[in-house]
């Protein structure tokens, strides 16, 4: 067998905590509050994303104690294979691929948004041709271009620059958020009746909550942005639950925080009927003029690197696990010689991501609910994975708790899929899901041979390294011990 290929160990804590928190943040917290308002009044959006954070923390127990025994690049893919072998392993690897990838496309394509509220001159050149509405002009490929060629170029530099750049963005998008909320609150044109009606009248209040929750694995994805650093971690994986909370709970509080500015500015009913390019920003600047829109953009713009930032880490870990696998080319396990990062996943993430701009970005808000399956999908095999981890009689809480994620991913892929549900998916999204599976069935047939007929024995070595294999060894050995003594006590 091959020596896997390892990466630096030098991921301090706060650094992955701002790549889990600015990676669930990214751009969506401060470019769609109008549009989420909308659909569900500002309570019914506030209360939504609050009960999903909840939901996701209970995810995250599971996601803790994968991470926290096998602290390898890969994740929902390494996890799925240990706990349901290498057919599923592929197929939740490969909706979870689909996840980052879009994410760094989404984040980018928001860079569009915002030249387009405040230089619109600038991404109006060259028009090229409409799709969905959205006019695509030569110079937003250009701008969406190079901001994917930096952030590419960062991370193939390395996974300390990554961590340290993604720490001061997460910081600046933190501070900026909590500093326009209270703004907000303490303007004398603003006032507590903006914020009625509390939901959408047309569905009524739970169903304005039940839309948003549906989209918690998309708001929250970037949580798990940790399982697939973990290999890079230079403390024990053991803290890695503490600091998924600690990213959620940030999470949270900054979409609810937005959601309030959004809609305390100004009556959002009307708000929302005008559908502004930015309503976030039209209300901020309609208060605060330049100064609050420079804060705002400020953050906005942190959000957005931090989302093509994180979403680029996992990408090319996950590739790169999948690679260890065989069940990708093998050129994805090369680590760059100087830099030791995944470079050849990075350079394929970004290329992909150089063909979304060209689609326009409504064709891609309609990517989203596709993501927040395969999102919901890695939620599930993560939780069911860990609960075949457990006896009840080891550990009942963990056991609990990762049955409780289960049902919980299954209520998310359910609001997606149950005709008649609030959040069910739109036919645009579920055509895109069906290409992206036929893509996935195709691409099997091809790989799917020579992934089958490794030896477990060598696809454990390959996937999980000679670390982990060691202390897997050394429980089996515990635990065949533990069988053996309870054996001859019972026969005493």
């Amino acid at each position: 067998m091959k020596e896997q290929t390892e990466l630096l160990k030098t991921l301090k804590p706060h650094w992955v905590v701002a790549i889990a928190f600015g990676s669930a943040i990214g751009w969506g917290a401060f470019v769609l509050p109008a549009d989420w308002i909308r659909e569900a009044g500002p309570l019914g959006v506030i209360l939504g994303v609050l009960i999903g954070s909840l939901l996701v923390m209970i995810i995250a127990i599971s996601y803790g104690f994968m991470v926290e025994k096998f602290p390898v690049s890969g994740g929902e893919f390494v996890f799925t294979y240990l706990g349901f072998g290498r057919i599923n392993a592929y197929i939740c690897g490969w909706f979870v691929t689909l996840s980052y990838v879009t994410s760094v496309a989404l984040n980018a394509s928001a860079i569009i948004v915002l030249f387009k509220f405040l230089y619109p001159s600038i991404v109006e050149i060259g028009y090229m041709y409409s799709i969905a509405g959205w006019d695509i002009y030569f110079s937003q490929i250009v701008l969406a271009t190079i901001a994917l060629i930096v952030f590419g170029y960062a991370n193939i530099k390395g996974i300390t620059l990554t961590g340290r750049m993604q720490f001061i963005f997460s910081t600046v998008l933190f501070l900026g958020a909590i500093g326009i909320g209270i703004g907000m609150t303490l303007h004398p044109d603003t006032t507590f009746a903006n914020l009625k009606p509390a939901f959408n009248t047309d569905i009524g209040g739970w169903s304005s909550i039940l839309v948003i929750v549906a989209t918690a694995p998309f708001l929250y994805s970037g949580f798990n942005n940790i399982a697939q650093a973990s290999e890079e971690f230079n403390f024990s994986a053991k803290k890695a639950f503490k600091l998924m909370i600690l990213a959620l709970a940030c999470g949270g509080i900054v979409y609810s925080v937005m959601v309030y500015a959004t809609a305390m500015g100004a009556p959002w009913q009307p708000l929302v009927e005008s559908k502004p390019i930015w309503g976030t920003g039209d209300v901020v600047t309609s208060l605060f003029g330049n100064v609050g829109l420079m804060l705002l953009t400020a953050a906005l713009c942190m959000g957005i690197f931090t989302g093509i930032n994180g979403f680029l880490v996992s990408s090319s870990r996950m590739l790169l696990a999948m690679g260890r696998a065989r069940i990708l080319p093998a050129a994805f396990t090369k680590i760059h010689p100087k830099y030791k990062t995944p470079h050849i996943g990075i350079i394929t993430a970004v290329i992909v991501c150089f063909i979304t701009p060209w689609f326009g970005r409504q064709a891609l808000l309609w990517i989203v609910d596709m993501t927040a399956t395969g999102v919901a999908i890695a939620y599930l095999y993560t939780c069911a994975s860990a609960y075949r981890f457990f006896a009840w009689g080891e550990n009942p809480l963990r056991k609990f708790f990762s049955l409780l994620g289960t049902a919980i991913s299954l209520v998310f892929l359910g609001l997606l899929f149950i005709p008649g549900s609030p959040a069910f998916l739109a036919a645009p999204s579920l055509i895109a899901l069906g290409a992206w599976i036929l893509v996935g069935v195709l691409f099997y047939l091809i790989n799917g041979k020579r992934y089958n007929q490794i030896p477990k024995e060598t696809l454990d070595y390959y996937i999980l390294g000679d670390d982990i294999m060691k202390v897997r060894k050394e429980q089996e050995q515990v635990q065949n011990s533990q069988v053996v003594d309870l054996n001859k006590q019972m026969q005493n």
